[in-house]
């Protein structure tokens, strides 16, 4: 497999963090190598958030991505959307909430602009606004196709409480299924 490159925009407090972490512990669950960088501003909740995740079967010697080299981000943000959307590569994927992010009509030129509900999916269809990341990651995966979804979802499963199982079961599953159709 090629290196990939994705990025998470939000704000502090949406999730984004965990979703990096869980891609990257589950790259290397597989055998493989998996970085995320996060930067985020002082205000750390509510102020804008990027979490860069480079997974690769070789080493990773600079956890970075530079601009234009992201292949896939996910935002759910405008701030951070306007932001960080310059690290993606010319004709790259940007999956956006239509709810809180509205592109411009040069980036729909420049990017494969697509719309998904995450958090109303989220917060109305599983039932918990919390999952949220959970909606993301199977979303990124299903563009990206980085990792084997069992891998991927048991990492989850390993990170968060037992007794959200099922609700964030439910969300990977919703956030397939829209990227699905998506796609």
């Amino acid at each position: 497999m090629a290196r990939t490159l994705m990025r998470f925009t939000g704000v502090g407090g949406q999730g984004v963090l965990l979703a990096g972490e869980i891609f990257a512990a589950a790259k290397i669950a597989a055998g493989g190598h998996g970085i995320r960088t996060a930067t985020f501003t002082s205000q750390v909740r509510g102020g804008p958030t990027v979490v860069d995740i480079t997974l690769d079967d070789e080493e990773i010697f600079y956890p970075y991505a530079n601009d234009g080299e992201i292949d896939f981000m996910l935002s759910v943000a405008q701030v951070s959307f306007d932001l960080f959307k310059n690290g993606v590569s010319k004709g790259g994927t940007i999956v956006v909430d239509p709810n809180l992010v509205t592109p411009t009509e040069d980036d729909k030129k420049n990017w494969n602009i697509i719309n998904i509900p995450i958090i109303t999916i989220a917060k109305e269809e599983v039932g918990n606004v919390i999952t949220q990341s959970v909606v993301a990651l199977a979303i990124a995966n299903v563009f990206t196709d980085a990792l084997d979804k069992k891998i991927l979802v048991d990492t989850m499963l390993s990170k968060v409480p037992a007794k959200v199982h099922d609700v964030n079961l439910k969300a990977y599953d919703l956030g397939e299924k829209y990227a699905k159709e998506a796609k």
